[in-house]
């Protein structure tokens, strides 16, 4: 799923909902929210916390918009603000428990349930969910969100190398996973 929303609509989203424009901001709503959404859910592998964490990336985003620089990707800045919800709700949650996450099963069909129905989709999606968070953060900007290399760094806050490692080694432990669960069948 890539988004191939015009920066120029975008920006001329923001100027209108800079300017009151309420219907403004709705549609850069409509046009994110299943992309923000999608992060979320990698991110947090909880349906309701996602849902959540999109709702608190647009709040703020809304609250923030005066400060969004004008030529920047709307896409990047709201990717970013709702990284960092989930990373603060992570954090929470670790702050707040003496032991370590378990390991969940994915609980729902996401929305890529739809789209791809093949076995190696699903197998893919299923060792994509075991793989560390920052991996996993990596592999859904840029395979599944469409984000190069320089986006990601930026929605990320980390270097463009640390990026191209981190990918790198999710992919990595992708094939030793999918390479590994052949061999069990």
């Amino acid at each position: 799923m890539t988004l191939r929303a015009a920066p120029d609509a975008d920006h001329q989203l923001v100027i209108g909902a800079l300017r009151g424009d309420p219907d403004a901001f709705a549609a850069l709503v409509e046009r994110y929210d299943r992309a923000v959404y999608h992060l979320a859910y990698r991110t947090m592998r909880d349906e309701e916390e996602a849902k959540d964490v999109t709702q608190e990336a647009f709040f703020k985003a809304y609250r923030s918009l005066k400060t969004f620089k004008p030529g920047a990707k709307f896409s990047t800045w709201i990717f970013a603000i709702a990284y960092h919800a989930c990373c603060d709700r992570l954090n929470r949650r670790k702050r707040y428990s003496d032991e370590e996450l378990p390991d969940r099963a994915d609980p729902a069909r996401g929305p890529a349930d739809t789209v791809i129905a093949s076995d190696e989709a699903r197998r893919l999606r299923q060792a994509i969910t075991k793989l560390p968070e920052k991996y996993r953060t990596v592999v859904t900007l840029y395979h599944l969100q469409g984000k190069q290399y320089d986006e990601i760094a930026t929605v990320l806050g980390i270097p463009v190398g640390t990026v191209k490692t981190h990918l790198f080694r999710a992919k990595e432990q992708l094939r030793r996973m999918l390479t590994a669960d052949q061999v069990e069948k």
